[in-house]
């Protein structure tokens, strides 16, 4: 999957990632959203798994435990929505998770040919491995990014 030389990993972020990013400037779910903003990595994301994104971010809890505005959460949602690559979801892997909030980015992972799904719940997608999708966490593509 992805390319050979000289392309960006391609990712797929779980939505539990890009919470991680907004909660937290210094972790590395926050570090890994900023290398899709330079460049480093490729974010893939369909339209449904955007939405989700939107969604979690503007739920109050999140917004109050972070400090945020829903003003915050429109200027992020906007900054993913000029760097990520959209993705068309015509293959459909229903059921294979047990959560169809994960679906939703094994469905882009495998359609956009990704070469990980990031998440900070990896045994929820451990399925995905079967499908060759590896499947890692933000440290773990931060520290690769390093190198």
């Amino acid at each position: 999957m992805g390319c050979l030389y000289g392309c960006a990993v391609r990712l797929v972020v779980d939505t539990n990632v890009v919470v991680a990013g907004f909660r937290s400037v210094s972790g590395a779910s926050n570090r890994l959203l900023r290398h899709a903003n330079d460049g480093s990595v490729k974010l893939l994301c369909s339209t449904a798994l955007f939405l989700e994104y939107e969604a979690v971010l503007g739920r109050l809890s999140i917004r109050q435990a972070t400090g945020h505005m829903l003003e915050d959460v429109r200027d992020v949602m906007n900054a993913i929505a000029a760097i990520a690559e959209p993705v068309d979801v015509p293959l459909k892997t229903r059921p294979t998770l047990n959560d169809a909030d994960d679906e939703m980015v094994l469905e882009v992972a495998l359609n956009g040919e990704a070469d990980f799904i990031v998440t900070h719940n990896a045994r929820d997608f451990e399925p995905a491995r079967a499908l060759g999708i590896a499947v890692t966490t933000p440290g773990e593509i931060v520290r690769s990014l390093r190198k």
